[in-house]
């Protein structure tokens, strides 16, 4: 068979537009993982929307209620014994604490221009290949250019004006914030800051820009500063007594901003010194200051691209990137054919790990690093009953190891906090967290009493965000990060549930009180209802979390007795069950649900991101999956960009290309906004749809979870032909593959650790020949449509295909 002839798109790594933003969901984001901006791209006025990610209302609190465990044991009479959910609903209330913290915009900046002549040949654009943002227009003859970028070496946002004409750029900058101003104040000839402080609580039903201060909280709450300076090439630049600062008659002007805040950590109060912050930002920006644009600029692509060119992703089809990504979204969602849009979302989704996700920053929040108000939805905070998982599910198998470590010092501190929950909440040891977690690590159930119980009372998170731990060590085989960073968490984790697991009449195991985030379900009585007794997804979650432990102390060799007591839980937990419309039921019992269209997913945990639910290992019970997914989507479900995007990788897990595509035009159509941000109803940024998609492509692509490696598992009629290279997959593998015309050509895997793995080609072809990197053949064993073979550390190898004997004998 002929290799593909696959061409490089020169610009299809682009997202541009003819005008600037008129909106801040309309802005191009850029990012070092800590400090990030909305770039607008106006022409005489441009806005810079500015965040840090340390930038918290609030200051260390308790959260836990102490009057909580009174009301446990009743709750769980009321659903063992009586069935009377209402009434366990009302109790479960009483067991909340206090809503959590809200994510904060720093601030803004602001450029205005002297321009003469009219505006033509207007372009914005972003570069996801350099992570660079460009406004570039012509006024009269004059051809101006503006570069921004975030650098994560130098640790500063950067901004670069040129002009075809020399003395030709002048501009006025100026810096504000919504929060209380401690400071606005211009420092010399070519240098403004700005301190301030944020609030010592947000209320959760605040919605707004204007924050009104309570005095009795002078003092309290993180503060902030930040400093920009200009750097121009001739003409002149001066400050103003408004903190304001001007460049005439340039012939090229650097503008560099900086910024800190006073945040200690979760654990302790936040610095009052804003005097301190102020010389830090000074000392950051005289490093940054003292080098040349082009060294900066450099180290930042370099940096960057270190990360980004680790995957390649290409797809023969129509090229259409000469076309504005507005308008090709709205040709797409007019009924236009545009399968290079899907794949610049998938670099997009990257793009954005990237610049909001580094060692050493805060994980990635429900908006990324970018927000605009200081009441934001759902506070930005980390929502851990899907949304900050889903974050993150692209980080291993799209190369971003690196990236995933912010959500290892989230779990952490939970696990630190979640130990005094534990206690207080349930009488348990070991560690929980809720469904909602701030920037001060907040694990008790939050909504003072009025929070609703399918979302406030969840147990689970812990659970669940240990599933990223393992997800580490099984894609990278690192047995000192497994030993020394997620075994111990993961234990304490799975001691919770040992202790909180409770018996039922019928001798199971099962969670007490228990929720299906965030659905609730009809009783007998026709009454809404939302705390019963073993849902299908706390029986998935925890399953997952014991099975892991227990191979965790196989291969470290430690803790026998404990793993011998999680396999005795495991044969105990209540399993997955059948419902009268043949779907994986969602509780224990076969309720009807209040909205069968609901949004999660929940009780699929167990086919994607787990793997209890497999089509060859649990074959009657994939099928039930289906059904529930079906009926979920009958019923208008996948209506949020999140959502929709968990639909695509249930599709791509039970092997349904087409199916998975449907779903990924039907993202762009219904969820997508015009800088392609993923969006939640009516028109609310969150970033988990647009890096849930992505790592639900790069599934369709490539499974490993089953014990298995399976090459284009769930490739679409419309991915004809194409190649990725460098996803990983689990056991240490790193791949490429190459297809034409609906069949794998080649594979090329690269190994990291010595390990035997199963392989398995698409559906109709077989391996015909593995070859290493000295061309040297490669013996493999074959059985049951599967290929044995062995590898060794940092050795590729080469496959070839050919057709299966079933697909010989359907031609």
């Amino acid at each position: 068979m002929v290799e593909a002839n696959i061409p490089a798109m020169q610009g299809a790594l682009r997202l541009w537009y003819r005008q600037p933003a008129l909106q801040w969901i309309d802005a191009l984001p850029v990012g070092n993982g800590r400090l990030g901006a909305m770039v607008y791209g106006g022409i005489e006025e441009d806005l810079l929307a500015l965040n840090e990610d340390t930038l918290w209302s609030g200051e260390p609190y308790d959260t836990n209620n102490y009057e909580a465990i009174h009301y446990l044991a009743e709750i769980r009479r009321l659903v063992l014994k009586e069935q009377n959910y209402r009434e366990a609903d009302a109790l479960a209330q009483r067991m909340q604490g206090p809503y959590g913290q809200a994510y904060q915009p720093l601030g803004n900046l602001r450029l205005k221009f002297q321009h003469t002549g009219q505006i033509t040949g207007y372009r914005r654009e972003l570069d996801l290949q350099t992570a660079i943002m460009t406004v570039k227009y012509r006024a009269g003859d004059t051809t101006f250019t503006r570069e921004i970028f975030t650098s994560a070496p130098d640790d500063a946002l950067v901004l670069r004006l040129t002009s075809t004409d020399p003395g030709a750029i002048s501009l006025t900058v100026a810096l504000d914030s919504p929060h209380q101003h401690l400071r606005q104040i211009a420092c010399g000839s070519d240098c403004v800051s700005l301190s301030a402080r944020c609030p010592a609580h947000v209320d959760p039903n605040y919605h707004g820009n204007a924050l009104i201060y309570d005095e009795s909280e002078d003092g309290k709450g993180i503060r902030f500063a930040t400093r920009l300076q200009a750097i121009a090439s001739g003409g002149r630049v001066f400050t103003h007594e408004d903190g304001s600062l001007s460049v005439e008659g340039a012939d090229a002007v650097t503008l560099l901003l900086t910024a800190v805040t006073s945040y200690n950590g979760f654990d302790r109060s936040p610095g009052t010194d804003s005097a301190q912050l102020m010389a830090q930002c000074e000392q950051m920006l005289t490093a940054t200051a003292c080098k040349a644009y082009a060294d900066l600029r450099d180290a930042h692509i370099a940096d960057y691209q270190h990360l980004f060119n680790r995957v390649e992703f290409q797809l023969v089809g129509k090229d259409h990137h000469e076309v504005p990504t507005d308008e090709r979204l709205k040709a797409l969602q007019g009924g236009g054919e545009d399968v290079q849009l899907a794949l610049l979302y998938f670099h997009y989704g990257r793009y954005l790990l990237i610049s909001s996700s580094r060692p050493g920053t805060q994980p990635t929040n429900l908006q990324g690093i970018w927000n605009e108000a200081v009441r934001p939805p759902w506070s930005s905070n980390w929502t851990v009953n899907i949304n900050t998982q889903m974050n993150y599910w692209l980080a291993e198998v799209c190369n971003l190891a690196e990236c995933h470590e912010p959500l290892f010092d989230l779990i952490d501190g939970l696990s630190v906090n979640g130990e005094k929950t534990a206690s207080v909440y349930y009488g348990c040891r070991g560690w929980v967290t809720h469904h909602n977690v701030d920037v001060w690590r907040i694990t008790s159930p939050m909504g003072r009493g009025g929070g609703a119980p399918q979302w406030a009372n969840w147990t689970m998170a812990g659970g669940w965000l240990c599933q990223h731990l393992w997800e580490h060590y099984a894609f990278t085989g690192d047995q000192d990060f497994l030993s020394q960073r997620a075994y111990p968490v993961m234990k304490k984790a799975a001691t919770f549930f040992l202790d909180f697991l409770v018996e039922d009449e019928q001798g199971w195991l099962l969670t007490c009180p228990s929720t299906s985030p965030e659905n609730v379900f009809l009783t007998e009585n026709g009454e809404r209802a939302a705390i019963s007794a073993g849902s299908t997804m706390d029986m998935e979650i925890i399953w997952d979390l014991f099975t892991h432990c227990i191979e965790a102390s196989q291969i470290l060799g430690t803790d026998d007795d404990f793993a011998a007591r999680l396999k005795k839980a495991i044969e105990r937990l209540l399993p997955p069950q059948t419902g009268k419309y043949g779907q994986l039921q969602e509780w224990k019992e076969d309720f009807d649900e209040v909205e069968p269209g609901h949004r999660h997913v929940s009780h699929l945990f167990g086919l994607y991101p787990g793997h209890q639910i497999t089509l060859e290992g649990t074959p009657t019970i994939a099928q039930a999956a289906r059904r529930s997914l079906e009926r979920r989507l009958e019923q208008g479900g996948g209506h949020t960009g999140w959502s929709r995007a968990w639909v695509i990788a249930l599709w791509a897990r039970l092997r349904e290309g087409n199916l998975a595509y449907e779903s990924i035009v039907k993202l762009l159509d219904v969820s997508t906004a015009w800088n392609l941000f993923d969006l939640h109803p009516p028109h609310i940024f969150q970033i988990d749809g647009n890096l849930g998609a992505t790592a639900a492509m790069a599934e369709m692509l490539l499974q490993s979870h089953a014990g298995e490696v399976v090459f284009l598992p769930a490739l679409p009629d419309a991915w004809r032909s194409g190649y990725i290279k460098g996803l990983r997959a689990r056991g240490g593998l790193e791949v490429d593959i190459t297809w034409n015309e609906g069949q794998v050509i080649s594979v090329t895997l690269r190994a990291t650790i010595d390990g035997t793995h199963r392989l398995r080609a698409p559906y109709g072809q077989a391996i015909a020949d593995i070859r290493d990197q000295a061309g040297q053949s490669v013996p493999w064993a074959e059985q049951d449509g599967q290929a044995s073979v062995t590898v060794h550390a940092d050795c590729s190898y080469t496959f070839r295909f050919c057709l299966s004997d079933q697909m010989k004998r359907v031609k």
